[in-house]
Formats: structure tokens, C-alpha cells, sequence
């Protein structure tokens, strides 16, 4: 495991520089945690003695939802756009036109990116946290939008973000040290 980086050919904005590597780890925790919900619903029903091929078919469908609820985004970055694709569809920003990024705080982060076409996309911070590669492309792109006078006020959720992942660095620099 690794940073999984490509580099793009010159003139070539559409190739990906950068993928959330955290992706197929979360996918397997949703298949896993989905399953073992399954599992414990059947395996209790059919120890009180009450397991029916109706209530096995409603077992399996929460099962599913789980799955569809904890079912992460995979996102990747290029040289001017972020796409995230989900089970709902993919959503693609442009990342050197942004116009809004909000930081949504709740139960649930998301940092919501809109652009001057109107494209919006949500992603998790922490994608961006466990990504670095992730982050110097939206960062680099965002600093043009501001550069530009696009990104005017909505710079507070960039910095926030900035200051997460220089947090996390500085503990992955000190327990690689044994600092801690």
C-alpha cells in the first residue's frame, strides 16, 4: 500500500494525479459490517426458533441498506477537477473555478464544493486528511480560483482544512519518530 500517484501527459487535464487509496479498505468494512448485521439477525432468529424465509428476505434487505448507507465515495483528482463517484451516480467539479467551498459540520463532515458551472460535490474531510496527494491538487487549484477572484469568501473552510491536515501530519511525523 502506497500512494498511488500517475502522472499526467503534458496537455493532458482528464488523467488522475491522484486516488483516495483509503477507498477499497472502507468498501471492505461495509461489506464486512453489512454481512455480520445479517449474520446476527438470522443467527438470533433462528435460535429463538422463529427464522421464516419472510423474515430471512427482511434480515438480508437491512443488510443491503447498511451496505448502500456505509457504501463509501471514491474520489480522484486532476489538474482542475475532483470527481467522486458513489452508488448514486459521479459527480465532477472544477477545482481551478471554484466559486463556494463550505465545510458542513454535523454528525456527518462534508466539505461541499460548488464551481462556476454550477457543478457541485461533496466529499468526506477525512478522504482529503488520508490523501495528501488529494489535497495538494485541490489546494493548488483552489489557490487559482482565488488568484482569479472567483473563490472570494468562502476561504475559511479551505484554511480549516489546511489545518486538520497539517495536525495529522504532525502526528504521523512524531509517532514515526517516537516522539508521541
Amino acid at each position: 500500500m502506497g500512494r498511488r500517484t500517475t502522472r499526467a501527459a503534458p496537455g493532458d487535464r482528464a488523467a488522475p494525479l491522484a486516488h483516495d487509496t483509503t477507498w477499497a479498505g472502507e468498501a471492505r468494512s461495509a461489506v464486512g459490517y453489512a454481512a455480520l448485521l445479517c449474520a446476527l439477525l438470522v443467527t438470533v432468529d433462528a435460535l429463538a426458533d422463529t427464522l421464516t424465509d419472510l423474515r430471512a428476505a427482511l434480515w438480508l434487505s437491512l443488510g443491503v441498506i447498511l451496505l448502500l448507507v456505509l457504501w463509501p465515495a471514491r474520489v480522484s483528482a486532476a489538474r482542475g477537477r475532483l470527481v467522486s463517484r458513489s452508488l448514486f451516480g459521479e459527480r465532477t467539479v472544477r477545482t481551478d473555478r471554484l466559486v463556494s467551498v463550505r465545510w458542513s459540520n454535523g454528525v456527518a463532515q462534508r466539505l461541499v464544493l460548488r464551481d462556476a458551472d454550477g457543478n457541485r460535490a461533496e466529499l468526506d474531510p477525512k478522504v482529503l486528511i488520508a490523501n495528501p496527494p488529494l489535497w495538494h491538487v485541490l489546494d493548488a487549484d483552489a489557490r487559482t480560483s482565488v488568484e482569479e477572484g472567483l473563490l472570494r469568501c468562502d476561504e475559511t473552510a479551505l484554511r480549516q482544512m489546511a489545518s486538520c491536515i497539517d495536525k495529522e501530519t504532525a502526528r504521523t511525523v512524531f509517532k514515526v519518530s517516537g516522539i508521541e
